[in-house]
């Protein structure tokens, strides 16, 4: 669990960064309408949660650095207590738990925004802001801009510019902390028992709705829940990159791709694993994986700090283009696939994307026109992948309806990379040991 001291640090650094005569607005995210009065799930948006560890909606925090030295001011409004309100929908901390148990040095209610955000503002150059997220409330903020800037007539300072927010705080969340770490060890090793379950459950004749709910069955009772849809996708729906029905019977002789991840405190988990539904890897099958898991194995060795981040994904595309070559997948020669880019027929996707509080987590992939450096306390995911339509008739049909990805969660550290996921097998013969025990 995120300590109120680490939520404090990371306020203090940001106000840092925006600078004495700044302020710093951040919303909580809105509650979502699934059908008629009924609500989807909430889930607090990242930044306000990277901010606060405030999980409940219908809240703002304003930062303001001190302009004569010291730490700054942290001001929450939320929603105050209601007991009507607890008696359907849970506890609310209100203004004195926003203090007292978030570490704000105010709280206001809510419904006081309007009348106290000016006067907040006031002796303030600029506004770091992200403008798009709450377009009611960035209408008001722009109007009391204009409005105070004509009735200042000098007697304070008034804000005329708002700056986006993104940046500099997005690049503090690239980077993650101690007590992150854990937080996603947690939510790996979580999905990682989630995906062994599944292996030693699948059958053929079950359906892929029973492997989802054992995956939710199994994060539900370790205190998490799902970081994202799951991907629970038999035989060629494994060549459907974001299917989501759940819904087939699962064939004797087909390979199953489950995509899953937990979350655990905020933090996303993002696993891939393809196996066989009866327990066995045929030929190709097995053939095909074994490209997609030395791709896969020769990528996660350049996940170092001083390594650039695209040559995680060209190293993994070089040889599962080869692998691709030597099965007769692809023609030509290896320089000729890669010059022309012929792998994409089958290697559709980047090899990984950055792992956070967000499952695509936020961060530049690349500075000044080229790809960042790796450095500690990066996270992310390796995750080549090969998918054969069965409407690729330009191949040999045994590759047909074929689709393999094998992912796992990779910490950057001064040394060797730290593979969060490791919990769960990939090697064929592991993989056919715990299907057939």
């Amino acid at each position: 669990m995120i300590k109120q001291k680490e939520f404090a640090r990371r306020r203090a650094l940001l106000m840092e960064i925006a600078g004495e005569d700044s302020v710093v607005i951040v919303r909580s995210a809105a509650q979502k309408i699934r059908n008629n009065d009924a609500h989807y799930p909430y889930r607090q948006d990242s930044d306000f949660m990277y901010l606060s560890g405030f999980k409940e909606p219908n809240a703002m925090m304003v930062l303001l650095p001190e302009q004569e030295g010291g730490d700054g001011r942290c001001v929450m409004f939320c929603r105050e207590k209601d007991p009507f309100r607890e008696m359907w929908d849970g506890a609310m901390a209100g203004t004195q738990g926003a203090v007292e148990h978030f570490g704000f040095d105010e709280a206001f209610p809510i419904a006081d925004m309007e009348k106290r955000l000016p006067e907040l503002l006031q002796d303030r150059d600029r506004i770091y802001h992200d403008l798009g997220k709450d377009a009611e409330f960035d209408q008001t903020l722009i109007s009391w801009m204009n409005e105070s800037r004509g009735k200042s007539r000098r007697k304070f300072v008034v804000p005329d510019e708002i700056v986006a927010l993104d940046h500099s705080l997005h690049e503090m969340r690239l980077f993650k902390s101690r007590t992150e770490i854990t937080a996603m060890r947690k939510s790996a090793r979580v999905a990682a028992q989630a995906h062994q379950i599944a292996m030693q459950v699948c059958k053929p004749g079950m359906n892929e709705a029973d492997i989802h709910a054992e995956l939710l069955k199994t994060f539900t009772r370790h205190h998490c829940e799902a970081s994202y849809i799951p991907i629970v996708a038999g035989g060629a729906n494994a060549c459907v990159l974001h299917y989501i029905s759940n819904r087939d019977e699962l064939n004797d002789g087909d390979l199953l791709l489950i995509d899953a991840g937990a979350e655990y405190d905020g933090y996303a988990s993002d696993i891939t694993r393809t196996f066989p539904v009866n327990g066995k890897f045929s030929g190709p099958q097995n053939a095909l994986y074994e490209v997609v898991l030395a791709a896969q194995l020769a990528a996660i060795d350049e996940v170092k700090a001083g390594l650039p981040w695209d040559h995680v994904h060209e190293t993994a595309v070089e040889i599962a283009t080869q692998g691709m070559l030597d099965l007769g997948i692809l023609q030509g020669s290896l320089e000729q696939a890669l010059e022309e880019e012929l792998f994409k027929d089958f290697y559709v996707h980047n090899t990984g994307h950055w792992l956070g509080l967000d499952v695509h987590d936020v961060g530049d992939y690349e500075i000044d026109g080229h790809s960042r450096v790796l450095e500690p306390g990066m996270v992310l995911t390796v995750e080549p992948g090969i998918y054969i339509p069965k409407s690729a008739t330009n191949v040999d049909e045994i590759w047909r309806g074929l689709g393999i990805r094998i992912e796992d969660d990779v910490l950057v550290t001064k040394s060797d990379p730290d593979v969060l996921s490791s919990d769960i097998c990939k090697n064929i013969k592991d993989i056919e040991a715990l299907m057939a025990g």
